[in-house]
């Protein structure tokens, strides 16, 4: 059957919006592999850091990554991107996880040297994953954000055979020297290791 004119391009534009809202991941391949380049997880949004805030590497070959450190950011998302993209600020991390609704934004690669942990040997050997918030406000420590930060967490450990522990799964506050308290108190570290455990 023939569809005006105004009616076919209304589908079209609404079809678009549907695929477009989809994950990477659940795209058929010819869509997928159009993917934003820029991001080692696929469901990212590509959100690059100053390349004055990070090392260029080639890890894992040029050092192996067997840890991921849990931060909080004591900022908003908007302010955490904007300081990560800030030259002058000698800080990042790999990953940011928005509080509202888990969206992740993929601020370095994960080839490349974050600089998060406040502790070089750390920094080369890590995925820093910044979660929205303040350390003693727990309300920003959302369902949604504990269940896409579980998901990204998972998914570097099973990339980089990282077990899935305590001991490789590490609060910021335990990085040797480290001076922050993240994440903090009101983190749920049971429910979250079970969460990264089913992913």
């Amino acid at each position: 059957m023939h569809q005006p004119q105004g009616e076919t391009t209304r589908r079209r534009l609404l079809r678009g919006a549907v695929l477009g809202s989809l994950p990477w991941a659940l795209l058929p391949a010819s869509r997928a592999a159009a993917r934003p380049s820029g991001v080692d997880y696929p469901t990212a949004q590509s959100a690059p850091a100053s390349t004055s805030n990070y090392t260029a590497s080639s890890r894992p070959d040029s050092h192996a990554i067997d840890r991921v450190i849990i931060h909080v950011t004591q900022e908003t998302w908007s302010d955490t991107l904007a300081i990560f993209q800030n030259p002058s600020k000698k800080v990042s991390a790999h990953y940011v996880v928005r509080s509202a609704d888990g969206h992740v934004a993929q601020c370095v690669r994960e080839r490349h040297i974050g600089w998060h942990a406040g502790n070089w040997n750390h920094n080369t050997r890590s995925i820093g994953i910044e979660h929205e918030g303040w350390v003693d406000q727990p309300k920003y420590f959302t369902d949604a954000l504990y269940a896409s930060s579980a998901a990204l967490t998972a998914a570097i450990c099973a990339k980089y055979d990282i077990p899935r522990d305590r001991q490789h799964i590490i609060a910021h506050s335990e990085v040797p020297g480290a001076d922050h308290t993240d994440p903090g108190p009101h983190w749920d570290w049971p429910r979250f290791m079970r969460l990264v455990e089913r992913a």
